[in-house]
């Protein structure tokens, strides 16, 4: 039985600004009405498959798991990089947690797919069908990478070139791999697309646990050493598998490709033609939406005329344009992005200078999400800010004060129980409460529909980390 490998990484930065370091476009609904996460665990369904190992960043722990939840799926584990080191450790953190279940269970080195969140595939039956031709190979000690069927001469891919069939049969669809090829010029992409035996590098892959691991051991033995002692000396930490930092950060950074991949002799790939894209940019992602008769991908309150070929998203007010050709418009509570589409490869420029300038943009939304729920910093200025708290049924915030700021709360919307000192009560709709500065305070939601209030804070510091916690039922600090 297969045990699906979901490499929840990375931060988007090309999707800025709806794609952000805290919130990555895995975790955006982006094609559809489910998120890229979402997508990806449920075109599992069908194959003979375990609940999937997630490696992500431990800073999107709670959205990974809220997510997973609402598609009734409990993961295997949620194995948690305290900092990216590319996909070759993350697949290695994965293969030896599928093997720790594996030998308390029954003792077998586990078939892994690897699939990326963040991937969009339209015909699931074809990936389906590609994951069995590839099966066979597995169970024989290969390592299967799936190599996309091009259908234009794409610059911003890697390339495969497959060899001879690999089938013991002769029969086709499995491939030796002749030569991995960088991201090539026009010329080059056009020559590869005509010659019919080139192929995108898709970053999906199938191998047994053991078997990756002994060519990690091989090619790259000073990562496996590090990825081995850092699981090791994992700690478990709610549902999650928190691997030890000050190991890991000694982890040499690279990717599955050129650590493994491009050095192994039992690398074969399986083509695979099933509406794909890794949604790298805003251009990819209109081309993964449907459009309408002008070409134009629209979301939200947009109005367009005469306009054609562009991606228009709104997401807290009316975007209107007109006259554009080929453009990308994105707007959201906080920034307004506009660029023409054969210049949205630029956009992680953009991020770079928001990072160097210390605006929280490149990495915050206005609206930031807790496992608790969210808050919205709906106005600020000089000693005050308003946000908008949103509290999911049962979930309650940490026990916790401030030094710097006192609170007010106004319940717009369901019932708080409200801890102020030694007090604890219960606030309806319309009521509100003043928490002063240095008293010990929380919130709680004990009903059955979402709690919504205003808060506003007072003082000479308002910072997210003039926060002392006391008690939380999530284990932060």
């Amino acid at each position: 039985m297969l045990t699906p490998v979901i490499l929840s990484g990375g931060a988007g930065t090309r999707l800025w600004p709806l794609s952000r370091e805290l919130y990555p476009k895995q975790l955006l609904a982006l094609t559809g009405e489910r998120t890229m996460l979402q997508q990806t665990a449920l075109r599992l369904s069908g194959l003979a498959a375990t609940a999937p190992v997630v490696v992500c960043n431990d800073a999107h722990r709670f959205l990974v798991a809220e997510q997973l939840r609402q598609l009734h799926i409990e993961p295997r584990a949620v194995v948690l990089e305290p900092f990216g080191r590319n996909t070759a450790p993350a697949i290695a953190l994965a293969a030896h947690a599928a093997l720790k279940m594996s030998d308390a269970e029954q003792g077998e080195d586990p078939e892994l797919l690897v699939l990326p969140a963040d991937h969009v595939i339209k015909d699931v039956a074809a990936f389906q069908k590609a994951v069995r031709i590839a099966l066979p190979a597995v169970q024989q000690g290969k390592l299967v990478t799936f190599g996309i069927v091009p259908s234009a001469p794409e610059t911003g891919y890697g390339y495969i070139q497959r060899g001879e069939t690999a089938s013991a049969d002769g029969s086709a669809g499995v491939y030796r791999i002749a030569r991995f090829v960088e991201k090539p010029s026009l010329d080059r992409a056009q020559q590869f697309l005509q010659s019919g035996d080139y192929l995108w590098n898709s970053g999906m892959f199938m191998f047994r646990a053991g078997r990756y691991l002994e060519e990690l051991e091989r090619f790259a033995p000073q990562m496996a050493r590090v990825c081995r002692s850092a699981f090791e000396s994992a700690k478990s930490d709610l549902d999650f598998t928190r691997i030890d930092a000050k190991t890991f950060e000694q982890c040499p950074s690279d990717s599955i490709d050129y650590a493994v991949m491009e050095k192994t002799s039992d690398a074969i790939v399986v083509p695979l033609d099933a509406g794909w894209s890794d949604v790298g940019s805003w251009s990819a992602l209109h081309d993964a939406c449907d459009a309408d008769a002008h070409g134009n991908v629209s979301r939200g309150d947009v109005i367009a005329e005469d306009t054609e070929g562009c991606y228009l998203y709104s997401e807290s007010r009316l975007v209107a344009v007109v006259g554009l050709s080929d453009h990308v418009v994105v707007e959201t509570k906080d920034a307004v992005l506009v660029a023409p589409k054969n210049r949205v490869q630029d956009v992680k420029k953009l991020v770079s200078r928001l990072k160097e300038a210390g605006r929280y943009e490149h990495s915050l939304h206005r609206e930031v999400f807790r496992p608790w729920g969210s808050y919205d910093s709906v106005e600020n200025g000089e000693r005050f800010q308003v946000k908008r708290l949103k509290v999911k049924p049962g979930a309650t915030l940490s026990l916790q004060m401030h030094h710097h700021r006192a609170e007010h709360w106004i319940v717009v919307s369901g019932t708080a129980r409200i801890t102020r000192g030694e007090e604890v009560f219960l606030l309806e709709e319309n009521q509100s409460t003043f928490i002063p500065l240095g008293v010990k305070h929380r919130i709680e939601n004990p009903g059955m529909i979402p709690l919504h209030i205003i808060e506003v804070q007072s003082g000479s510091y308002l910072g997210e980390d003039d926060i002392v916690r006391f008690d939380d039922r999530y284990g932060r600090k």
